[in-house]
């Protein structure tokens, strides 16, 4: 490796770039075997550098980036995105599932306290009350 050309580690720089939100999660995503450098699984302490191809899968999906600058501080998302191309397939399209209706029987009389909480569940999530 020349002087000129700069490395850091893998975990830190997709940390850095924000494909994965902590730096813990990107040590463990390489463990894992879900971070490949040109085509190897990559360890957590693996350098990239320029020009490197890096995959990670990340819940379910498989980002596929080229890395142009290394850098191995977390920056701004503008700036983040100018240190790598992204290579990666679109998403797939999100799927609307309709909201379910809550609904008593008629005649049910009134809904207990546990039935009231699991119908505000259903409504607008949970809400511990303590």
């Amino acid at each position: 490796m020349s002087a000129d050309e700069v490395s850091v580690r893998i975990d830190s720089w997709i940390w850095a770039v924000r494909l994965i939100k902590t730096r813990s999660a990107a040590g463990a995503a390489c463990r894992a075997g879900h971070v490949k450098v040109n085509g190897a699984t990559a360890k957590p302490a693996q350098h990239v550098k320029p020009g490197d191809d890096v995959r990670v899968r990340i819940e379910g999906r498989e980002r596929i980036v080229r890395v142009v600058r290394p850098i191995a501080k977390r920056v701004g998302a503008p700036v983040a995105e100018a240190c790598y191309t992204d290579h990666s397939p679109p998403p797939p399209p999100r799927t609307e599932r309709p909201a379910t209706v809550a609904q008593r029987d008629r005649g049910a009389g009134r809904p207990t306290k546990r039935e009231r909480r699991d119908l505000e569940k259903l409504k607008d999530g949970y809400r511990p009350y303590f």
